[in-house]
């Protein structure tokens, strides 16, 4: 599957809704991306750029057990998989743009906000924010650094995780998945890394 830029360019402002297990069963692991790219706007899966590594990162962190290509649109079986293992997928800022820069400074604070309203709503075990520079912006925290933050919001520990996106170049799929699986045991869907 592919797309013209013209075509991409026609889902810029578009939303992807949220990927959420239904309300009361438990959200374990919630994964926060910037905002969605064209691509994903396009397909309405998240992290769905050909090229982004999310997918191949939760596949060898152990999170997921099977390929997922979300280039293509996730299938609602591999919706479902997420949904069972209590895993959620949402963004800080809802709406479409080429490049996470795009935003301002206004709206990552904005999305920030909106996200801890669901984070109080859902309660998930652990919030993982992929993007230090948007989870700064976004939360006031200028000092932040990857990894467990100190304060939890309520109940969710909080972790930033580097970015998926092939304009990352700092991070492999291998890097990725071990800062997911960090993330991932700490909500429990992982085996302690020392047990």
């Amino acid at each position: 599957m592919g797309f013209t830029r013209a075509e991409l360019e026609s889902f810029r402002d578009t939303e992807v809704p949220d990927l959420l297990p239904a309300p009361g069963r438990p959200l374990r692991l919630l994964f926060v991306g910037i905002n969605p790219g064209l691509w994903t706007a396009a397909v309405q899966t998240h992290f769905a750029r050909p090229g982004n590594r999310f997918y191949p990162a939760l596949l060898e962190a152990g999170i997921i057990d099977r390929p997922v290509d979300p280039a293509a649109g996730m299938t609602d079986a591999d919706r479902e998989a997420l949904r069972e293992r209590g895993i959620g997928i949402t963004n800080v800022v809802a709406r479409a743009t080429a490049r996470a820069d795009e935003l301002t400074a206004e709206e990552l604070r904005a999305g920030g906000e909106r996200l801890r309203r669901l984070v109080a709503e859902r309660e998930p075990g652990v919030v993982a924010v992929a993007g230090i520079t948007a989870y700064r912006t976004a939360f006031g925290e200028r000092k932040a650094q990857v990894g467990e933050q100190p304060s939890p919001w309520g109940t969710s520990r909080v972790f930033v995780v580097p970015n998926p996106s092939g304009l990352n170049a700092h991070d492999t799929v291998a890097t990725l998945a071990v800062a997911y699986a960090g993330a991932a045991r700490a909500a429990g869907l992982l085996p302690d890394a020392r047990g």
